[in-house]
Formats: C-alpha cells, structure tokens, sequence
C-alpha cells in the first residue's frame, strides 16, 4: 500500500479524516472535481446535500477504478461546498456514510472542506476531488 494514513501526537483526532497521508508510491493520481453527475451528465440528488455528497464520493471512487485505485489510495480530498454552515455537517457525514457503505470502505485521507459561493451548475451544491498514489 502506497499510503499511510497518521494521526500525529499533539493534533486532534477527527473521525471524519487522519490528519496526515504519508506516500510512498511511485504514480500521482489526480482526480479532477467531481459533481453529482450520472454516467450521461445528468445531476443526481438536487436540492439533497446528503445525497450529492454520496454521488459525488461514487465518482471519485468510479475515477480511481479507471486507473487501478481506489479510496485507500487517496492521499488527500478536497471538498468544495455551496453556502457551506457548519449545521450542514451532518448531511454531509449522512452522504460519506452512505458512500462508505455501498464502496465498503470509509474514505478517511486528509481532507479540506471549503465553502464556495457557486459551482458549474445551480444544481451542484458539491465538488470533491482527490490526490491518489499508486506504486
């Protein structure tokens, strides 16, 4: 396995994430932002954070296993929310959960959840994009 995944003394430890990714691969990764499209462009879940957050997770993991990775892989996440307020955290736990349950996995790399005014799309409430290493 190309990644480990720390929880360094002296940091908090966060259920939702590691603090740290440390990489040993030879091959970078990077999955560009995925949004709660279908495989025909199609948004899944407007109006449903929880349920764009899944989608969104699935696509990346969907991208990862077009090249041979998958979430164990991931070194580091990047999040992007619209109108993101922390009460909006447990739609988006809700969404990983679910995501974790139907890949079988809980994706936990590093991670950083932004709060952006605006997507591609009015309808996209949710962009994640991943940094995967594979030996």
């Amino acid at each position: 396995m190309a990644i480990t995944l720390v929880n360094p003394e002296g940091l908090p430890t966060i259920d939702a994430y590691h603090q740290v990714s440390v990489a040993t691969g030879s091959r970078l990764v990077f999955v560009a932002g995925q949004v709660s499209w279908d495989a025909d462009g199609v948004t899944v879940g407007a109006g449903d954070l929880a349920a764009q957050v899944e989608r969104c997770y699935l696509n990346v993991a969907t991208a990862l296993a077009g090249v041979g990775a998958s979430f164990r892989d991931v070194a580091k996440l990047t999040v992007h929310v619209v109108d993101w307020t922390p009460d909006k955290m447990p739609l988006f736990l809700d969404g990983v959960a679910r995501a974790a349950a139907r890949l079988g996995s809980t994706p936990v790399p590093p991670g950083t959840l932004l709060g952006v005014a605006a997507l591609d799309i009015p309808d996209h409430m949710v962009e994640v994009e991943a940094v995967a290493i594979l030996d």
